[in-house]
């Protein structure tokens, strides 16, 4: 059986969850929340650039608007909602996320409907390279150039600024940090404005690679928390990889018909083994 179609395919799909896995480690390492409003984040974002370029607006304005709008919404909850939940447990702040995420679900599918097929099309979709015999498209080869560039302007970011400082203070400890005169909340609202600009890159790709439907989108948070969870919550490079290896499986199941349905759940089943043999290593050297 030749998989290098799967693998090309996989590509792709890696790099937005890469994108997505990413967004979700800057956030929960600078605020300590796990966001699984991500997806909703980004499908808002699809959808209102869908709208708008149907409607005759240029098609990267009209992506600009999208990612504004999920990176608003992403700012807006970060500078309002969060604040108020800081001191509450992260399980009770990632639930409060999953709330906002079933909120723009609802309304995604008021607006849009379900079951309608739309798909976001880009200039490259036309376009491919041969690689090992595969026809592998320039969207796919873009979209894993814009996750490779954006993991590296986040760590320049993290590493080289004062708000990256900032946000590796809070890291570390949220109390400390202001004392020391970190602002919480700015930095916090700032974590959240990245989440949601990760997010709506991730949503306009995803939209392209796949079919624009509210639950699809909103969902895209599960194997970019798997994907997360390979990472520990706290590696950049790690969180890429992770996409990569989660985005890869999902399209090498679909090459084999009896686990094809199992597709969604092959990267839970990776990051559940990751995290049991991690565990065990730890139990091991613990014991040593």
């Amino acid at each position: 059986m030749n998989l290098l179609p799967f693998v090309a395919s996989g590509i792709g799909l890696g790099a937005v969850y890469a994108l997505s896995s990413v967004g979700l480690v800057i956030l929960y390492r600078a605020s300590g929340t796990l966001n699984f409003a991500f997806g909703a984040f980004g499908g808002l974002a699809a959808f209102v650039a869908f709208e708008l370029i149907r409607d005759g607006v240029p098609q990267l304005l009209g992506w600009l608007v999208g990612i504004a709008i999920s990176t608003g919404i992403a700012y807006a909850y970060g500078r309002i909602v969060a604040p108020r939940m800081a001191h509450r447990d992260r399980v009770v702040r990632a639930v409060a996320t999953l709330g906002l995420a079933l909120l723009l679900l609802g309304g995604m599918a008021y607006i849009w409907g379900v079951g309608v097929a739309r798909r976001l099309t880009l200039p490259t979709d036309l376009s491919f390279v041969l690689l090992f015999g595969v026809r592998l498209s320039v969207t796919r080869l873009i979209a894993l150039g814009v996750s490779l560039a954006m993991v590296g302007g986040v760590g320049l970011l993290l590493s080289r600024t004062r708000i990256g400082l900032a946000m590796r203070s809070l890291a570390s400890d949220r109390n400390i940090s202001a004392v020391i005169g970190v602002r919480v909340t700015a930095t916090d609202s700032f974590a959240w404005m990245l989440n949601g600009a990760f997010a709506g890159i991730a949503g306009l790709l995803l939209a392209d690679l796949n079919r624009l439907d509210p639950g699809l989108m909103t969902f895209l948070v599960i194997p970019a928390i798997a994907a997360a969870i390979l990472a520990r919550l706290s590696s950049l490079p790690g969180a890429f990889i992770g996409g990569m290896i989660c985005g890869l499986i999902e399209a090498l199941l679909v090459a084999f018909p009896s686990f094809a349905n199992l597709r969604s759940a092959g990267p839970y089943v990776a990051a559940l083994l990751f995290m049991m043999v991690v565990g065990a290593g730890q139990g091991l050297g613990a014991r040593e």
